[in-house]
């Protein structure tokens, strides 16, 4: 049995906006996909409790563990399948924080994931799902970790054929600023610019927007310098920002120009975040 689990790195190849819910949430439309990188969650020595390290723990610094997601994802499964208490819980956090890529959800989701192995559970059971949309919006796609379509809140989930994304050479960059998702939603112009296409996962993210792209620019225009970057680079298919940002994505034809790319904007700007990867 694994110890361990990848928290995959979450991607909105699209995502439209379409109106502000009278919940105080916002209707959405996306595709999910996802890298094939991201943070490691593991099964670790002591008592109950979240440890972190790795080259963004210290993001997460001054934070109570105990109100951690994971920890929380943790006690829920554990309550759910009547299983007493979780063991401890060790994060390396390798992914930007704030950073539009999933984050917290995704090391959630693969907690779920690493301990529905340990229970003998289905990541797909009903109560499962509940409870990842219950943990936060991005958690029940992230649980998951395949290409799906979200709608509502993004945590209504239709599948879709994503064969034709797998092992899409990608490169994820982030211009070291961290964006808080409040903000930029508040920062939406509340305008419905229309639907998402229904049409085959990569056509329809060809075709569609982020409709937080604006609103993030406004508050982080750096965001503007990274998707020129990457939109410029030889092969490269689509250039976005993912989820409300500050992370931005490109896909490439092939995975040496993806790795030009990656060594350009390490040329051009040696700070920012790179991770050159593909999609699962």
């Amino acid at each position: 049995m694994t110890d361990s689990e990848i928290a995959f790195a979450k991607i909105n190849l699209a995502l439209h906006v379409r109106r502000r819910r009278e919940d105080g949430y916002h209707e959405l439309e996306t595709i999910f996909a996802f890298a094939r990188h991201g943070d490691l969650v593991s099964i670790a020595e002591g008592p109950p409790r979240l440890t972190i390290d790795g080259p963004f723990a210290g993001a997460l610094r001054g934070e109570d563990p105990e109100d951690n997601l994971v920890m929380r994802a943790a006690r829920g499964l554990y309550r759910l399948a009547g299983a007493g208490t979780p063991p401890a819980i060790h994060l390396d956090k390798r992914l930007p924080v704030a950073a539009g890529i999933g984050g917290g959800s995704a090391d959630a989701a693969a907690v779920l994931r690493l301990f529905c192995r340990r229970l003998g559970l289905s990541i797909e059971a009903p109560e499962v799902l509940a409870l990842a949309a219950e943990l936060g919006a991005d958690v029940p796609a992230c649980l998951l970790s395949r290409t799906v379509r979200g709608d509502a809140r993004g945590d209504v989930l239709r599948p879709v054929d994503g064969s034709g994304l797998s092992d899409i050479p990608l490169l994820l960059v982030n211009p070291g600023v961290p964006l808080s998702t409040g903000p930029v939603f508040k920062a939406w112009d509340g305008a419905d610019h229309g639907p998402l296409a229904s049409a085959n996962p990569l056509e329809a993210a060809l075709a569609g927007r982020n409709d937080l792209e604006r609103p993030a620019l406004q508050l982080c225009p750096i965001i503007g310098e990274v998707i020129a970057l990457l939109a410029a680079q030889p092969g490269c298919t689509l250039a976005r920002m993912s989820g409300s940002g500050a992370t931005c994505f490109a896909l490439f034809e092939r995975a040496e120009q993806r790795d030009a790319a990656s060594e350009a904007a390490f040329a051009e700007h040696p700070s920012w975040w790179r991770l050159a990867s593909n999609l699962r």
